[in-house]
């Protein structure tokens, strides 16, 4: 067993008061030594070195005991209840991998609650940016009307389009900003069902082909499937997901261009579902950020083109909820290719 340090320096002390002791015992030696006897001096000794060694641990452990003790008083973010008086020992080395371990957690501890902090700072200057934009352009249009352009039925006509194409974003804001509140804050509540992918790909795409033929984007599977293709998840949410895949593909496509959909065998348990497009690509430097909060990787494109720069993040956290995995692959200036894996139905 490793010998205390403290020990080492409790029995120096001890070993320095009895030789003191000797000395000045030494002076008297000659005068009591016929009344005492030399063993009853040296047993004398014995007991004082003993008494002297462990008055002196005590006294050494109860002083770094108090000095600690004030420390966790003085300092707002200890708790005096963590410190222990069993766990309190003289040995600074110990003391101080102690102290270090202490000191480490709670590092961790506010640089995760400093991270929030920016994190949250961010956010709220996010969604700000968000709604100032089309909330300010529908309050122009309608002083414009209100200021007398309300008379001129052709302006006041096409005012009252932007300025509804203003309350149509901030409405798809508020709504993805509720979703993922719902997903972050109550967690995601799966209705996990068994279905057939290729029928509600299908659906998603019945519902944007007017969208689509707008931009003249062909929206198809890459091949023909002669079976249904059942998975196990939750159908509306894995629906929202391929709304907001196949949305960002039509709205960042190139004109005349296709959005496909592919279904493949990912491994034994497992389907993965692709969404690729051949437009414009994203750029290496934007790939780890794309699916963060309101990350756009143009700005001004982005708002013409509309949504609430949650669509991704919401995407993240559908597919993580169901214990599954989302990738991502792009080549600037030749298109990306979104995909998901989904359990295979037993």
């Amino acid at each position: 067993m490793k010998f205390k340090k403290t020990y080492s320096y409790a029995l120096w002390s001890a070993v320095y008061l009895t030789i003191l002791t000797a000395i000045i015992a030494a002076v008297s030696y000659f005068f009591i030594v016929e009344h005492l006897g030399f063993s009853t001096i040296l047993i004398s000794f014995v007991v004082l070195f003993a008494v002297s060694f462990f008055i002196i641990q005590y006294r050494a452990e109860h002083f770094i005991y108090r000095r600690l003790k004030k420390i966790y008083e003085d300092v707002s973010i200890l708790d005096v209840n963590d410190l222990r008086r069993d766990s309190v020992t003289t040995d600074i080395e110990k003391l101080s991998k102690q102290m270090q371990k202490f000191v480490e957690g709670k590092r961790l501890e506010i640089e995760s609650l400093t991270e929030r902090d920016s994190f949250r700072r961010d956010f709220l200057g996010n969604v700000a940016h968000e709604l100032k934009t089309p909330l300010f352009t529908v309050q122009g249009y309608i002083l414009t009307l209100i200021e007398g352009a309300v008379n001129d039925k052709q302006i006041r006509t096409k005012y009252l389009e932007r300025a509804n194409k203003g309350v149509e974003r901030l409405v798809a804001v508020i709504k993805d900003l509720d979703m993922i509140a719902k997903l972050e804050n109550e967690g995601t509540k799966l209705n996990l069902d068994v279905f057939n992918i290729l029928e509600l790909i299908q659906n998603v795409f019945d519902l944007f082909e007017m969208k689509a033929k707008k931009r003249n984007i062909s929206l198809k599977f890459d091949k023909i499937y002669e079976f249904p293709v059942f998975v196990r998840g939750d159908v509306e949410k894995i629906e929202q997901v391929l709304i907001n895949l196949i949305v960002n593909s039509i709205k960042y496509g190139k004109p005349n261009g296709t959005t496909i959909v592919a279904v493949d065998s990912y491994n034994e348990g497992k389907f993965i579902i692709k969404v690729i497009d051949n437009g414009e690509g994203i750029k290496q430097q934007h790939l780890s950020r794309l699916f963060e909060r309101f990350y756009r990787v143009d700005q001004s494109r982005s708002r013409e083109q509309g949504g609430s720069g949650l669509g991704l993040s919401i995407v993240k956290h559908i597919i993580e909820a169901h214990n599954e995995t989302i990738l991502l692959k792009s080549t600037f200036g030749e298109g990306s290719e979104f995909s998901f894996t989904l359990e295979k139905a037993k």
